[in-house]
């Protein structure tokens, strides 16, 4: 269950969800491809579901959003054409399970946010910075390193962690105990490290050790520079030598929360999914394990209101 730090009496939440990651994770987390009678290969599609499930149920958040990267090049890419470019391509059957994915978020009433253009981390952090504007506190699920620089008071992040059943939750603390480092460290730490996942270079020559010392010393990119002087001896070439690019990677790695989104709270309540739509979905997914997990889950009045509603 949810942390007790993590529940605030009298708090309204929102979780977001990192939907491409939750893809991927449920992708390879079930080895055997599981397919419908007809063919089609469910496994991302059964793990993403029952992922969800687990959020929900252990969560019991009061509203509730997923994001999505989209196919179309970022700004990111229009800065840097090399941008996530050593990325390995997931498998095709990953891909073609996703239209099915988003269907079942649709089925299901779940707001979904993506933007050509933008990422979805872009998407998560706006929305957070929106629902904090309304008084909603956040938790961000995902396992993107690059999401803890969102952390505030009002913002925690959570790594899946066993389906969701032992979920690992990060605070402004949590960060610096594993890090060294605070969440408003973070773009700063990347622009001196780079990041090879996302193929974007640091100050070359200087590994974490080393950014971590200079932040915990002079806590932001713009202080280490101010007091460049004081720096000794091959940090200070260094850091000379690649200031464009630390600050270049700075901009790359930062998280916009002002992206074109439009969230409205009302649009996410947890309270007005539709259960029967995604009962049906399972029934057509062949995934009759799901469909009575979920019903179980209902609450009695909404079931009976909802079976009643399918008579006509």
């Amino acid at each position: 269950m949810i942390e007790e730090q993590h529940k605030k009496t009298g708090e309204k939440r929102l979780v977001v969800i990192d939907g491409n990651h939750l893809i991927h994770r449920a992708f390879y987390a079930i080895q055997n491809p599981l397919k419908t009678s007809t063919g089609e290969q469910t496994n991302a599609i059964f793990g993403f579901a029952s992922m969800l499930l687990n959020i929900i149920e252990e969560e019991k958040p009061d509203y509730i959003a997923l994001t999505f990267d989209e196919r179309a090049p970022t700004f990111r890419h229009e800065k840097h054409e090399e941008y996530k470019a050593t990325r390995k391509k997931a498998p095709d059957e990953l891909y073609a399970q996703i239209p099915r994915i988003r269907e079942m978020v649709k089925r299901f009433n779940i707001s979904a946010y993506s933007k050509e253009g933008y990422e979805a981390d872009d998407m998560m952090g706006t929305l957070a910075k929106l629902a904090g504007q309304e008084g909603i506190f956040t938790h961000i699920v995902t396992g993107d390193m690059d999401m803890m620089q969102l952390i505030n008071p009002q913002v925690v992040v959570v790594f899946p962690h066993k389906g969701y059943r032992e979920p690992v939750f990060y605070d402004s603390d949590k960060v610096f105990e594993k890090y060294g480092i605070y969440p408003n460290q973070v773009v700063d730490y990347k622009a001196i490290v780079g990041d090879t996942s996302d193929n974007i270079k640091g100050v070359d020559g200087i590994g974490p050790k080393g950014a971590t010392d200079l932040l915990g010393k002079y806590k932001t990119l713009d202080g280490i520079y101010e007091h460049l002087d004081e720096i000794k001896g091959s940090h200070k070439e260094k850091l000379e030598r690649d200031k464009k690019i630390a600050y270049f990677a700075q901009d790359l790695a930062r998280i916009r929360v002002d992206s074109p989104c439009e969230f409205k709270s009302e649009d996410t309540k947890l309270e007005d999914l539709d259960y029967l739509g995604l009962l049906k979905f399972f029934d057509e997914m062949e995934m009759r394990s799901l469909h009575r997990r979920l019903t179980k889950m209902i609450p009695t009045e909404k079931l009976q209101s909802e079976e009643q509603m399918s008579l006509f």
